[in-house]
């Protein structure tokens, strides 16, 4: 019996690709706090790169509320590249959130794609705004319910809360970090020392792309190698 459910078996669930742009002292936003938007330019084409390759990205419900939309492709050769793979121009925005309710006049509801909502608790009846609204009872029959319904490359952009959720029961596949050449100091880690992280995410990370980028800062995207990770027997 294969001792860990996340490796390939059973429901086919998406793979997850968890993107930061980070300091080089590991924090997400200034010391003061505000907005978590440290990237420039280099950053921001390969989050839309990510994109590209994305059919959802996950946002925590705060972190939808606090920016009030979600990132979108402006690139034109990867808006080519999506409509000669027959993709939507943008990927599925999926937030996760105790309630269904958000303030109708956030900008996200006007944003050029679909919008899913992954709902915890009762998931009886529509939300508004929201084409489609799935359960989240836990995070395995969430994401083999996205895989079911067609979501194969999934990526996470935040919130920390979320973030947490998945690393804690090791669902992530892909770190792909920005690391900015800025110092920030303060408590915005990316990962807080609270954070529990399962066993089988600590070890078998292998770097499989490094990129400098425009303004000196450092692209370094890991994935998981899950037989690597797994402990012996």
């Amino acid at each position: 019996m294969n001792p860990d459910p996340r490796v390939d078996a059973g429901p086919i669930r998406p793979q997850l690709r968890l993107v930061l742009a980070i300091s080089l002292d590991g924090r997400l936003a200034p010391a003061a706090g505000g907005a978590a938007q440290i990237g420039g330019p280099g950053d921001r084409r390969v989050l839309e790169e990510s994109l590209a390759w994305a059919d959802g990205c996950l946002i925590g419900a705060e972190t939808l509320r606090r920016h009030g939309t979600t990132c979108l492709i402006h690139a034109g050769d990867l808006l080519e590249q999506r409509r000669q793979e027959g993709r939507p121009p943008q990927p599925l925005a999926i937030a996760v959130s105790r309630r269904a309710a958000f303030p109708s006049d956030l900008p996200f509801f006007s944003q050029p794609l679909e919008r899913w909502l992954l709902k915890q608790g009762s998931c009886s009846g529509p939300a508004a705004g929201f084409q489609r609204v799935l359960p989240l009872a836990c995070w395995s029959e969430a994401l083999a319910g996205l895989g079911q319904a067609g979501v194969a490359r999934l990526l996470v952009l935040g919130g920390g809360q979320l973030v947490a959720s998945l690393l804690a029961e090791g669902w992530m596949d892909e770190l792909q970090l920005t690391l900015c050449p800025r110092l920030l100091g303060g408590p915005h880690q990316w990962l807080p020392a609270a954070a529990l992280v399962a066993p089988p995410l600590g070890h078998g990370w292998q770097l499989v792309e490094q990129r400098r980028l425009e303004g000196e800062e450092l692209l370094l995207r890991y994935r998981l190698d899950r037989s690597a990770a797994l402990p012996p027997g």
